[in-house]
């Protein structure tokens, strides 16, 4: 893997534009006459790593998806104008970031205190003194046994917060049956303990999970015999495991839609009618609740009738948008009315998905949940908290 683009960008970027018909047509890894290429695409924005030689392609999208996390972490969000307006800094970053070709420093605590983040009075001192945001002096961490915290930090209030976030990713068919469903979890804390603290974080029914990928602070020999979380944490935010639960049986859909739409082209109207309603969850309310559904080429316009929430429909890419928000029982979200169809057009084939969005709060879909956590090496009791959240992924409905 190279820091920069080998001295051929223009052959590097004409090979990735060949290939593009939209962004997500890209496939992640690419072979030029002399180059792989391995990128992603996160929020508009396509890293693109060059590498001489045949390399790990997981290892290099991960390193990628960790070069963004850490300029969000760092300018609040990674877009094209944030990387122009701080194009400095981001060099500082993948300077510590990659060395010679290879992964360095990728903990946001050990780069927090070799490159500051910037800020107004910051710049303002480095212009008029010349000065850089970058430290003369090797971090604490990089010289201990725990590399991901730094030393001597101190709270005047200690707060250990986890939230549990699970992604239902489904694909459910005209009739309402499951495809196929499975969830992707992750475990995001935000952590502000004093000294130098060992949790442990128990779970009720940590056989629930399929395939588990940890942060490098947690002690895999004791998850394998023990199923038991136990890690000293880095300072602030970070994600410390992700989780595959892939057994459709545990998997509770927690929405559905009841769809009807007739498309003809004869000069007649075509007629769409949706509803949408929670099936399994738990006695939670379903939140920012949207319907997206990419319509035939066909479909000319939409003239529909909402009785909660308003939509929008794009009669050049085709999209109908219908933003619902909460759904509050018992009265059920509707729209329906007419489409208009292209005189002649085939709609023979025309059968779009519903892409559905929702969130639940207060609620893992799995039914996993958290014992206990425990806290040793330090006198103190801190604050703690878990918040559960489930979310759609990749949700279809097949109409």
């Amino acid at each position: 893997m190279q820091n920069n683009l080998a001295g051929q960008p223009g052959n590097l970027m004409s090979c990735l534009e060949a290939q593009r018909g939209s962004p997500n047509d890209v496939p992640p890894v690419l072979a030029a006459p002399h180059h792989y290429l391995i990128s992603i695409q996160r929020g508009g924005v396509a890293l693109v790593a060059v590498s001489k030689q045949e390399v790990a392609p997981l290892f290099v999208i991960e390193f990628l998806h960790r070069v963004v996390d850490t300029f969000q972490d760092y300018f609040s969000d990674c877009t094209e104008t944030i990387i122009k307006e701080n194009y400095v800094v981001v060099y500082e970053l993948l300077d510590e970031m990659l060395d010679n070709g290879f992964p360095l420093a990728t903990e946001s605590n050990i780069l927090k205190e070799l490159i500051k983040p910037p800020n107004i009075l910051r710049t303002i001192a480095n212009t008029v003194t010349g000065k850089s945001n970058v430290s003369s002096i090797l971090p604490s961490g990089q010289l201990s046994n725990v590399p991901w915290r730094r030393s001597g930090v101190k709270y005047a209030n200690n707060e250990a917060y986890f939230d549990v976030v699970e992604e239902v990713d489904a694909i459910i068919d005209k009739s309402g049956a499951t495809v196929s469903a499975e969830i992707q979890g992750y475990i995001d804390c935000c952590i502000k303990l004093s000294g130098m603290p060992d949790l442990t974080l128990t779970f009720v029914n940590p056989r629930l999970f399929d395939d588990v990928s940890f942060h490098p602070c947690v002690r895999f020999k004791r998850w394998e015999s023990e199923r038991i979380l136990s890690f000293i944490p880095p300072d602030g935010n970070f994600r410390l495991m992700s989780y595959h639960i892939g057994s459709q049986s545990v998997v509770a859909i927690p929405i559905y839609v009841r769809h009807s739409l007739t498309l003809r082209s004869n000069g007649d109207q075509g007629r769409l009618d949706l509803t949408v309603g929670p099936k399994q969850t738990m006695g939670r309310t379903l939140e920012n609740v949207a319907l997206e559904i990419c319509m035939p080429k066909c479909v000319l316009n939409c003239s529909l009738t909402a009785n909660q929430g308003k939509y929008s429909y794009d009669p050049v890419s085709k999209v109908l948008l219908w933003d619902i928000g909460k759904i509050e029982l018992p009265k059920l979200p509707n729209i329906r009315g007419s489409v208009s169809v292209a005189t002649g057009a085939d709609t023979s084939g025309a059968n779009p998905s519903v892409n559905v969005h929702f969130t639940i709060p207060q609620l893992a879909v799995s039914g996993l949940r958290v014992s206990r956590l425990d806290m040793y090496g330090a006198k103190y009791k801190p604050f703690k908290g878990v918040k559960y959240i489930t979310k759609a992924g990749k949700f279809h409905v097949r109409m």
